[in-house]
């Protein structure tokens, strides 16, 4: 929505120099269209923090439950990530070297370390929050 609304105020600016002689009715006229800009982003920035906070509880509710396919699918996530990236940076560099000391040729399919990068990266930004919050004493 960004992309579209920032060409409309600059178009806004545009108009407001060339149909507004009079300086003061200019100026009161930039001000009134900067004031609506501010408004809308800050409405845009207020919608994107009330999704955050609702994303979060929805988090914090699907943690605390006992059923395993509900509150384990982060940690298994978690897992998966962490033995991919041992698969791709421990276990296949050495069995490659371990084959080439045996003298064999042998070649571990590459794992798509940028798809593996991304999802954990993502999760280990939300347990820093979590170990921030643990730190503070939330429980």
């Amino acid at each position: 929505m960004a992309a579209f609304v920032t060409p409309v105020f600059e178009l806004g600016k545009a108009l407001i120099e060339k149909l507004i002689p009079d300086p003061a009715a200019k100026a009161d006229a930039q001000l009134k269209l900067l004031t609506l800009q501010q408004n809308g982003e800050l409405a845009q920035l207020a919608a994107a923090t009330d999704l955050a906070k609702a994303q979060a509880s929805i988090d914090q509710v699907e943690a605390a439950s006992p059923d395993t396919f509900v509150a384990g699918w982060r940690p298994f996530i978690g897992w998966v990530c962490g033995l991919g990236m041992a698969m791709q940076f421990i276990v296949s560099p050495f069995v490659t070297w371990g084959a080439a000391l045996a003298g064999k040729s042998l070649s571990l399919p590459a794992l798509d370390t940028t798809t593996l990068l991304t999802l954990l990266f993502g999760m280990l930004g939300l347990g820093t929050l979590r170990t921030a919050e643990k730190m503070k004493g939330v429980a």
